[in-house]
């Protein structure tokens, strides 16, 4: 039986970081962690640098390596987006196919179930195209439709096939009655791309929405009299994702509305990450070219499409520029998107392979992967 120990300066547990402590795996999975004085003196130990913790978890992934996957819906893309993030430690993703044409979607729906089984791909992210024509970013205004019969079969699909999926929407657009209708299928509704009111938003959030989309992108803002969609979410108990790159949202912006949540661990961190990821510096979306320019990700309206970010790069931000406490910024880019879509499994370290967990150095920036380490 094949048994090591690592003892690095810090374990992060899915909760809390645990500093001197050991990791004890038994054939390539983790069995046990303790106080590094309790690990036996007979134990294989492995002394290591920096911080143990598992892998990244990113719920709005477009494209990398450079794949696009609305250009691309299939299953072999799908792998090859999965590999271009597993390179910077992130081991889930739900592949996300933004607004396009009804066989867009078909095919991707097609590619999830096929690619179910896979390493690394946690479902489906459907962005769109049930969205507000006013507040629909870098998405194409001729894809943007209704909810229709179409959308609920293909959901009905993926949950029948036990593949977790989440939606974004608008509550303007989309009905509370359609909003129930959709969670009872078993679909994560996340509300973004969005004009909604507060009381609009709320509304959605009573009929069964649990999230919001890249939080303050695209949706209506906060101003004195008008909550907006933004100032709903922040006060509601919804689960947010946050695009942190210090391009998408200003850092005292993202500061004080995690500082504002009303219940802890209701924040995580997301990528939106486009082919350039593992890729070259330009792609098409919609058959027009979107380049990197300085960090940011510009279409041909000179309007942000999507981002050049690393849910690595979002974590170190995190710690090192918005001075979030270490633990609180792991779980935003593991546990806690995890917890949102029901994935149990992937919230803590006992149990997990050794090849789902990544190092940290001092800075808590990814250096590659503890099975690379071993």
């Amino acid at each position: 039986m094949t048994e090591t120990w690592f003892s690095p300066r810090q374990i992060f547990d899915g909760q809390q970081i645990h500093v001197d402590w050991s990791l004890q795996t038994r054939q390539g999975t983790v069995v046990h962690m303790c106080p590094r004085q309790d690990v036996p003196d007979t134990a294989s130990v492995q002394d290591m640098d920096g911080t143990i913790s598992m892998g990244f978890i990113d719920l709005q992934v477009n494209g990398g390596g450079g794949v696009l996957f609305n250009a691309d819906p299939s299953q072999t893309a799908i792998h090859q987006i999965v590999a271009a993030h597993r390179a910077f430690g992130t081991v889930g993703i739900l592949p996300t196919v933004i607004s396009d044409t009804p066989e867009i979607l078909a095919q991707a729906v097609d590619a999830a179930l096929a690619a179910k089984q896979a390493q690394g791909v946690l479902g489906l992210h459907i962005e769109g195209p049930h969205i507000s024509l006013a507040r629909r970013g870098t998405h194409d205004a001729e894809h943007l439709r209704p909810l229709d019969k179409t959308t609920l079969s293909h959901i009905r699909r993926l949950r029948d096939a036990s593949v977790p999926v989440m939606i974004t929407l608008a509550p303007e657009v989309v009905s509370p009655a359609e909003i129930t209708a959709l969670v009872d299928l078993g679909a994560i509704v996340s509300i973004g791309h969005s004009n909604a009111t507060a009381e609009q938003t709320r509304a959605g959030l009573d009929a069964g929405a649990t999230a919001g989309t890249h939080l303050f992108n695209a949706m209506s803002p906060i101003v004195n009299r008008a909550p907006g969609v933004v100032g709903a979410l922040i006060n509601s108990q919804a689960y947010c994702g946050l695009i942190v790159d210090g391009f998408h949202v200003a850092e005292e912006v993202l500061s004080l509305a995690i500082r504002a949540r009303p219940t802890a661990d209701r924040m995580f961190l997301v990528s939106d990450a486009m082919p350039t990821i593992g890729g070259p510096n330009d792609f098409d979306l919609y058959g027009r070219q979107v380049r990197l320019e300085g960090g940011r990700l510009i279409n041909c309206e000179g309007s942000l499409a999507g981002a050049h970010l690393t849910q690595g790069e979002g974590l170190a931000r995190l710690i090192n520029t918005l001075h979030i406490p270490p633990a609180q910024a792991l779980k935003m880019a593991t546990t806690i998107p995890a917890e949102l879509m029901g994935l149990t499994s992937l919230n803590t370290l006992i149990g997990r392979s050794v090849s789902d967990l990544i190092c940290l150095d001092e800075t808590y920036t990814f250096t590659g992967f503890l099975d690379d380490a071993a």
